[in-house]
């Protein structure tokens, strides 16, 4: 299945497709596209949009007024908050990608920073994401840890 979203991944159009791969759909293609070109993209290819204006997948405001990144969207969307490595993991995608919420969680500056360096560092995008998976492949770990043995 092709998902697809806007180019020049930063936080939420990184974590988002390391999720699909990982819990969603492991064979999942991967597209980047300019911004006006995602929902036609999507529709022409039936592939599912994500983090895009009118995408399939995308911020959701809560009938709280919390603001929900795209990965908070797809834990609920596919019924992994069960899970608590990923709900972890969730706190922190959220405080990286809502700016309002950045100091909601302590690591949410440092994945912000890691997002904001790797635009600099690859020009690719797809190349970015490759190289950007291990950051989250770590970071789920750590979460994993975290959830047996909090830090405190």
């Amino acid at each position: 299945m092709k998902w697809i979203t806007r180019e020049r991944p930063k936080t939420d159009r990184i974590a988002c497709p390391w999720l699909i791969r990982r819990f969603i759909d492991p064979d999942a293609e991967i597209v980047y596209v300019a911004d006006e070109k995602v929902l036609s993209l999507a529709a022409a290819t039936g592939g599912h949009s994500f983090d895009a204006p009118g995408a399939e997948y995308a911020h959701r405001v809560l009938s709280s007024g919390v603001e929900w990144c795209t990965f908070e969207t797809l834990v609920d969307a596919y019924g992994l908050g069960r899970n608590l490595a990923l709900a972890r993991l969730a706190k922190v995608v959220h405080a990286a990608d809502i700016s309002s919420d950045i100091d909601q969680d302590a690591l949410g500056r440092g994945l912000l920073a890691i997002g904001v360096g790797g635009l600099d560092v690859e020009a690719d995008d797809s190349r970015l994401l490759e190289r950007a998976t291990f950051v989250y492949d770590a970071l789920y770990q750590w979460c994993e840890r975290e959830i047996r043995q909090p830090s405190g």
